[in-house]
């Protein structure tokens, strides 16, 4: 059961997609609480009781347990984000508190709201939009798996990619030339690692110019592209938000004609700098810009491109033109001063607050739905209709066929239009750890399709620290390498252990028609592939406290290492489950275990999880990419004590029909032997 109450006039998201009447009568479990004078809000407060757990806020640091601590919605370009960290590059408003009481909770607002979730007083939960004008939702359901599957009927059915989007992917800040492209796809297929996309950063562009090739270091772009399909290769270029200002660039010339740019209080262009120097914001959230900057995304799929990645739409600055003059002006009066500790400390934070400044954020304004709305009120609507934008164009552009298309930033209801990777990270065994913590908050929060950049974009990997990673990486839908310009260079094949890589890896192709079925299911049954034990194991007591380890579809359980040098690590069985060891795509081991706890070895060159009890998997031959990949010659792997049914999704994986009943078909396994 879903209720709505609304705050004020709140501006309205397009997050939800049923229609409710807001309820007149008081909001229950939650006290409204009017801010001091002048603060212009109000926070609601629920008395947490000390076994609550409170689950969701999507994208964020820490635990699957988000009590302790302070958590702010706010799309935030951090890539170097640690435990204090408040906000990162999404702003999901949803949770679940799950104790005496289990229900979930929607905040609706488009500006930045803080979560107090026992940071200030322990066992108290406040949460402050920071205006008073905000939609909330209550869903109330007989557990958590109920109420969050009532959430995504809410918000809509999550985004489905094409099925080639689900094999590996290789990137890297940057990929300077169609020469080194070749050379990453070459060595990909000597050392039998397979691949399905190579994603190109800023690179190909001409100077950093959206919608525009670098004709010079890809020649012949089209017949590229083509090039790279014959070998099982899709090509996934980038998208930024900012598009360069420059005259004679079409792109800025027809969005200034038309004023399709966000604008300053007086009427003129915000101007920030991104990559290419000087921007122009598109106005994202104006439908006749936005249905301008979508169709722009036709001159690649006209070369045969067939998917892409938006970054930078946070928005991201690194600086406003005004505001940068401000700071210039500023360090010039400090020019020859001798400096004590508080003014250097200003000196140092008037340089590093230049980018993403909240002053910048308030200074430019959208015309959104026929009214002049300041930025930071509407700051997380930003990614999430940069992304609509391409995706409405490619359902008027190539209707029948799914495009490739994930973000950086987004919001509850971008999650209809495409997936997300979690934004810059850093090679830390910390954003392993956080990578697993996330998955089952943003399936939660309807992102299916998602996943971490593996080994950490940031800062130089080390081999065991890719190595976990792939282990874990091969079963998240987004499974992509990818590292920054500068660091250590980190695909698989540079590596003394290329082979074990390339094992693992192969692991992920066998384990395909499992994990697509699984994706698929999730996504047209409004399910979560990535759940907490809890949620399967309600009043199990260790599953309640399990951080680390993760249900992954119907049939198994994850146990990722993600400390270095560990040999193995311990692990909670809630039930009997059998043990699988693969070291490749068809060698593996299998073992039964008992409910309890245990101590398990995992070696860095296989891949542990268990499979539950009476459950099983279908299992495929593996391949070099999708293409190759044989999804109908398959086996079962299972532990059943009496009977297994595996409900398998498989369709074409290019087009729409996905409910077609065709596509949907039963496997059985008694024991040990299987029916097909």
């Amino acid at each position: 059961m879903i209720k709505k109450f609304t705050y004020g006039k709140p501006i309205q998201t397009e997050a939800v997609v049923k229609e409710l009447t807001p309820e007149s009568s008081r909001l229950p479990y939650f006290d409204v609480r009017d801010n001091a004078e002048g603060e212009h809000t109000c926070s609601l407060v629920y008395p947490m009781k000390e076994e609550d757990i409170v689950y969701g806020l999507g994208e964020s640091v820490r635990g699957i347990n988000k009590r302790g601590f302070l958590y702010k919605s706010k799309c935030n370009d951090d890539p170097v984000h640690q435990e204090s960290t408040n906000s990162l590059y999404g702003a999901h408003n949803f949770i679940i508190i799950s104790g005496s009481v289990c229900f979930g909770l929607f905040v609706d607002f488009p500006g930045e709201v803080v979560w107090d979730i026992g940071y200030t007083s322990l066992h108290e939960l406040v949460i402050t939009p920071c205006e008073p004008d905000f939609d909330l939702y209550l869903i109330e359901g007989a557990d958590e798996k109920a109420i969050a599957k009532e959430f995504r009927q809410l918000t809509g059915r999550s985004y489905i990619a094409p099925k080639w989007a689900f094999g590996y992917a290789q990137s890297r800040w940057s990929y300077m030339n169609a020469e080194e492209v070749r050379e990453v796809v070459k060595e990909h297929r000597e050392n039998g690692i397979p691949l399905d996309s190579v994603v190109m950063d800023i690179d190909y562009m001409e100077r950093y110019k959206d919608f525009t090739i670098n004709e010079a270091a890809f020649p012949k772009f089209a017949e590229f592209v083509e090039e790279m399909a014959r070998q099982g290769i899709h090509l996934v270029p980038i998208i930024d938000a900012g598009v360069k200002r420059e005259e004679g660039y079409d792109v800025y010339e027809e969005g200034l004609q038309n004023h399709y740019f966000c604008k300053k209080e007086d009427g003129s262009n915000f101007v920030a700098g991104v990559w290419p120097g000087k921007v122009c914001f598109p106005d994202m959230l104006n439908d006749d810009a936005r249905r301008w900057f979508g169709r722009k995304y036709k001159l690649l799929l006209d070369q045969g491109i067939e998917g892409f990645w938006n970054d930078m739409n946070e928005p991201a600055i690194f600086y406003s033109e005004d505001h940068l003059k401000e700071v210039f002006e500023e360090l010039g009066k400090m020019k020859d001063r001798e400096l004590d500790i508080y003014e250097f400390f200003h000196f140092k934070d008037l340089v590093l607050g230049v980018a993403n400044n909240d002053q910048d954020y308030a200074s430019f304004y959208h015309d959104y739905k026929g009214e002049t709305i300041r930025h930071d009120r509407v700051h997380n609507l930003y990614g999430y209709y940069m992304t609509r934008s391409a995706a409405e164009a490619f359902e008027e552009l190539v209707p029948d066929k799914r495009i490739l298309l994930y973000s950086r930033a987004s919001y509850i209801g971008m999650h209809r239009y495409g997936g997300i990777w979690t934004g810059d990270n850093m090679s830390w065994w910390s954003h392993l750890l956080m990578n697993i913590r996330m998955m089952p908050s943003l399936n939660m929060c309807g992102f299916l399709y998602t996943g971490a950049d593996l080994g950490g974009f940031g800062a130089d990997t080390t081999e065991d620290l890719v190595l976990r990673w792939l282990a874990f990486g091969i079963f998240t839908p987004i499974m992509r390498n990818h590292s920054a310009l500068g660091t250590r260079r980190q695909e698989a094949y540079r590596f003394e252990s290329k082979k074990i890589m390339a094992d693992i890896i192969s692991i992920r192709y066998a384990l395909l028609p499992y994990l697509y079925s699984e994706y698929m299911k999730a996504a047209l049954e409004d399910g979560m592939m990535f759940r907490p034990l809890a949620f399967d194991y309600r009043e199990d007591t260790f599953a309640r406290r399990v951080e680390d380890q993760l249900l992954c579809g119907d049939s198994i359980m994850l146990t990722p290492v993600y400390e270095q040098n560990a040999k193995g690590r311990y692990v909670y069985l809630p039930e009997d489950m059998k043990l699988v060891r693969m070291k490749s795509a068809d060698t593996y081991e299998t073992e039964v275990l008992p409910k309890g706890h245990h101590y398990i070895d995992i070696a860095l060159d296989e891949v542990v999880f268990f499979i539950r009890k009476n459950k099983c998997l279908p299992l495929a031959k593996g391949a070099q990419c999708i293409g190759e990949l044989d999804f109908a010659d398959l086996k079962l792997l299972g532990y059943v004590t009496e009977k297994a049914e595996y409900d398998y999704y498989m369709d074409d994986g290019y087009s729409k029909d996905y409910d077609n009943p065709a596509y949907r078909m039963k496997f059985e396994m008694e024991r040990q032997a299987v029916t097909l």
